[in-house]
């Protein structure tokens, strides 16, 4: 992975295009959180209900701080996993589109620490779309070959990587009563 490569996947964004890029355990498909176009195709091309909402990822917490409603308590829960492979729901402000949240009143979000999916973050300077490269009837996609396979005849940028060291997704918390939603 090349820095030239992360800014042709940071151009795509900006053109309100889809991308797939390797996260903490799989690809993640991922788009502007506010180009309502490019994730209505991303919902599109996965086959998913915008009723699931979707997560955000960030390189760091100064970059999903205007999509939140922080206290000083959530922001010290949340340093304690951050940067890392730890998905927090956390509640959102008022103007964050449904599309974002889904059906909830909170926001799914993490400050990855995966170094190609940080490098897309603070490249992008904001916040990117983060969800499984997959349809909801293949396995979630851990190498760009298997994207690929998962998307045929779909134009789709993947910026190469490998995928980090966890087996499964990112664990997601619910900040408000601390249980564990997936």
């Amino acid at each position: 992975m090349s820095s030239f490569q992360i800014r042709q996947a940071v151009e795509k964004i900006k053109a309100g295009e889809v991308i797939a890029y390797p996260t903490e355990a799989v690809f993640g498909l991922g788009c502007d959180p506010l180009n309502k176009e490019a994730v209505l195709n991303l919902l599109t091309l996965k086959k998913r209900s915008i009723d699931k909402g979707l997560i955000l990822i960030a390189s760091s917490l100064t970059q999903l701080e205007p999509y939140l409603q922080l206290t000083p308590t959530i922001t010290s829960q949340i340093q304690n996993t951050w940067p890392g492979p730890v998905t927090w729901l956390i509640p959102c402000q008022s103007w964050v589109p449904k599309w974002l949240t889904g059906k909830h009143s909170s926001l799914a979000v993490r400050v990855t620490d995966h170094p190609i999916a940080q490098a897309l973050c603070k490249e992008n300077g904001a916040p990117v779309i983060s969800t499984s490269a997959n349809t909801h009837d293949k396995p979630p996609a851990t190498y760009s070959w298997m994207v690929s396979n998962n998307f045929k005849n779909k134009s789709l940028f993947i910026l190469p990587g490998q995928v980090g060291h966890l087996k499964q997704a990112t664990p997601i918390y619910d900040i408000l009563n601390k249980q564990q939603i997936r």
